[in-house]
């Protein structure tokens, strides 16, 4: 039963996407970027589906299993600052995107004012295609932690059916597949989660009887604050903050951005990401900490489990099914978003003869090797999926959003700087986290601050927006 309702699911998101070819105007332009005509529910359940990814049901549970109510200020700082860079950049971004000429990340951020940047592009695009594998790999990685548990399968087994999947849908409809998919997936999310809710609850004899159990956990385990000292806790709050500021910096996110039909739309777009984004997070801290009472801490239990044995322990096994079809979808809506951004980033991006590549057959053989990639990395990494996710969303976080950040205050960046920006955020991201300094505040919040402080020393040599020249030499011209 289990099987089967998984496997029906999995089929639903399959037909789902391909029933998006009947839109299709079967065009490379289209594959990428769903002819920039996207409306406003539709991009906004797509981009929150695909930010909330097996991180959410695999990492962000196992997370607060081990630290409990704490983590819910990785919730509230995520939220917050997601909102924030939104409301500074999301209008002139889908302003910029508007350009016939852009059909990826690296080249949103290369000709935002019209400029070539060549160089800068092509940076962006190798960049992108190395971190989102990494990420992609990190998604299959959390769908075969649950089909091990739920189905018995080797984890081998949920890698490959999650990549046919997606390589199925997506070579079908490119980017608007992905965009249909990711609202069912979404709904299906939500439900997976509400179900695991109520049924821990049932478990736990009723709310109040949860609440006094959880209480009993540890001292500190409901603590609203996790234990630091001193400046501690503003700066884990202010290391979350950036993390949901980051979001500009993932070409997989932005590019659902990019491809909604007019700007008149944002506001409307925004209440649905927000609005979907606040209870499905706050439900997965729920859920983290009710299955803290179900399997209490014990030697060898691995917590980011703690989601799929609980289902198996509260639902009846067709419910179980749909549960996984849930943590399933999760994982699909972002792997198969991450792997398109990394088929506009080859043949838009980093190739040196653009225009021998922008077939659509072309686009379509890099979907299924960038995929390939992703698959055999997920069969070799052995570290823990929020560890990953963590990892490459603050490195794409590091690179790309002081960029973004500094466009949309409508200044110029010259490519010499933009490209100082991008290895700057990288390398200290990298540096923060080989000292071991990431548990003091998320390696991300530093690498942002580093790109805009580099600007910031550099921005002698650069001009505004608008085309009035600051006084610089006739060598920095």
């Amino acid at each position: 039963m289990i099987a089967s309702g998984f496997l029906l699911s999995l089929l639903l998101f399959m037909l789902i996407g391909i029933a998006s070819v009947v839109q299709s105007r079967h065009t490379a332009e289209d594959y990428l970027v769903a002819g920039k005509a996207i409306p406003a529910w539709l991009a906004g359940l797509s981009a929150v589906a695909t930010n909330n990814s097996g991180f959410m049901f695999i990492g962000m549970i196992g997370l607060t299993y081990a630290t409990g109510l704490s983590s819910i200020w990785l919730m509230a700082g995520w939220i917050l600052g997601d909102l924030m860079v939104s409301l500074l950049t999301l209008r002139r971004l889908h302003a910029a995107s508007r350009s016939p000429r852009i059909h990826s990340y690296g080249g949103l951020l290369a000709h935002w004012h019209g400029d070539e940047n060549t160089l800068l592009r092509r940076l962006i695009g190798v960049l992108t295609v190395f971190f989102l594998t990494l990420y992609a790999a990190a998604q299959l990685k959390a769908g075969s932690k649950a089909t091990a548990v739920l189905l018995a399968w080797e984890p081998g087994w949920g890698v490959l059916i999650g990549a046919v999947v997606v390589l199925i849908y997506s070579t079908v409809g490119g980017l608007r597949a992905s965009i249909w998919t990711d609202a069912a997936q979404s709904l299906v999310m939500l439900v997976g989660m509400g179900l695991l809710l109520f049924g821990g609850v049932q478990l736990a004899g009723g709310w109040e009887s949860a609440v006094q159990q959880l209480g009993a956990v540890t001292p500190h385990y409901m603590d609203w604050f996790p234990q630091r000292e001193g400046i501690g806790i503003p700066l884990f709050i202010l290391g979350w903050l950036f993390g949901g500021a980051a979001v500009v910096g993932q070409p997989h996110i932005v590019i659902r951005f990019i491809s909604l039909e007019s700007t008149q739309q944002l506001n409307r777009m925004r209440l649905y990401y927000y609005g979907w984004f606040t209870l499905f997070y706050g439900a997965t801290i729920l859920v983290g900490l009710l299955s803290r009472i179900t399997f209490p801490e014990g030697a060898g239990f691995d917590p980011e489990l703690a989601l799929p044995m609980m289902a198996q322990q509260v639902l009846p096994e067709l419910m179980v099914g749909l549960v996984l079809a849930a943590l399933f979808a999760a994982t699909l809506s972002t792997a198969d978003s991450l792997i398109l951004s990394c088929t506009a980033a080859v043949t838009r991006d980093f190739v040196q003869h653009p225009g021998r590549v922008h077939s659509l057959w072309f686009a379509k053989a890099t979907t299924a090797a960038v995929l390939g990639m992703a698959v055999a990395i997920a069969l070799s990494g052995a570290d823990s999926v929020f560890t990953m996710v963590l990892d490459a969303w603050g490195l794409l976080g590091a690179a790309f959003a002081p960029l973004v950040i500094i466009h949309a205050l409508n200044r110029r960046i010259p490519q010499p700087l933009a490209i100082t920006m991008v290895v700057s955020g990288v390398a200290t991201f990298l540096l923060w986290q080989q000292f071991g300094w990431g548990g003091a505040i998320y390696s991300v919040a530093p690498a942002i601050v580093v790109g805009l402080s580099v600007y910031a020393v550099g921005r002698g040599a650069t001009r505004p927006a608008d085309g009035s020249v600051k006084q610089v030499s006739q060598g920095q011209r």
